[in-house]
């Protein structure tokens, strides 16, 4: 089969193709989601967790060609999306059947490839980490990005106020379109200033790491929840205790790629709720997914590069 595995070049290779292993199904691979994970991966500084595929991708969308034994509830035939620890960018990817997603209703199978990860990953983190409520302050940094633009729409749905970040007023204007109520510009703006002139944001979902940790402290409303879940701005930052001891604020910092297939905290109880409670509302129309632009698989750089470049609005896929 054709994958593009290890690191850059992206070139395409021939490889195996996968067998079933118990508890998993082949999927025929329709598209794939680019992450930023697949582009540290491919310079080297994003290994894939122990056993999985050194293969890219972390979410495919395709139909099941083939199910190992212990597996039930999915038939040869089935549309499906899946979230990945690798192995999207193929032509087929053996997927363990907790992870495995039906394609929602009113959704076709190329853009439910861009669903899985920003699905999963906000609804773990704002949803299953920081309860967001109805009536709270949502600010989400990097508001146009696959996960930001998910990111409004969950929290919107969910009756929260929600305030973004963004480079330029384009992307906030893509953003208020989602259901943005506060748009932040932070090439010319203070995001902490506005945020706390509003009361301060009961959950803050932050891409940036260290860069941004002590003006997200600032940023908190009293009881506030900071998840971090992206190191774009640093891994280490001094820490104010007592600005946060004062708010009573907490910090989470979480990842996907390498929590267990199945257990506490796994990828199967994230799927799972992802599946009822995210999925109506796709179904509904109260949130859609948003795709940036389409490659083919030989393509892998320039969609790599399309998504290092910070212009894209929503998801890039790879089609295979």
């Amino acid at each position: 089969m054709r994958a593009i595995a290890g690191s850059e070049p992206l070139d395409v290779t021939d490889l195996p193709e996968p067998e079933p292993a118990p508890g998993e199904v082949i999927v025929d691979v329709a598209a794939a989601g680019v992450n930023r994970a697949d582009i540290l991966q491919a310079a080297g500084n994003y290994p894939p967790p122990p056993g999985a595929s050194d293969v890219l991708g972390l979410e495919v969308s395709g139909t099941i060609s083939a199910i190992g034994d212990d597996v039930s509830g999915w038939s040869i035939g089935d549309e499906v999306c899946a979230l990945l620890a690798g192995g999207g960018y193929a032509e087929k990817v053996a997927v363990p059947a907790p992870q495995l997603m039906p394609v929602p209703r009113g959704i076709d199978l190329v853009s439910a490839a861009a669903l899985p990860e920003v699905a999963c990953t906000v609804m773990s983190n704002v949803v299953l980490t920081a309860h967001l409520s109805p009536g709270e302050l949502f600010l989400v940094h990097g508001g146009s990005s696959g996960i930001g633009t998910h990111a409004i729409q969950l929290a919107h749905a969910l009756g929260a106020r929600v305030a973004v970040t963004a480079r330029n007023q384009d992307k906030l204007d893509s953003c208020r379109d989602l259901g943005a109520d506060i748009l932040i510009n932070y090439s010319t703006q203070e995001f902490e200033q506005i945020i706390a002139a509003e009361g301060g944001a009961d959950v803050i979902l932050d891409i940036i790491g260290a860069k941004y940790l002590a003006r997200n402290v600032k940023a908190l409303a009293t009881g506030g929840r900071l998840v971090i879940i992206g190191m774009q701005g640093g891994v280490k930052a001094e820490l104010n205790i007592a600005a946060l001891m004062s708010k009573r604020a907490a910090i989470v910092g979480t990842t996907l790629r390498a929590r267990p297939v199945v257990g506490p905290g796994s990828k199967a109880m994230i799927v799972a709720e992802t599946i009822a409670r995210t999925w109506p509302l796709v179904a509904s129309g109260d949130v859609r997914p948003i795709i940036d632009s389409v490659f083919d698989l030989a393509d892998a750089g320039a969609a790599h590069d399309r998504l290092n470049s910070g212009e894209a609005v929503g998801k890039v896929l790879l089609t295979i």
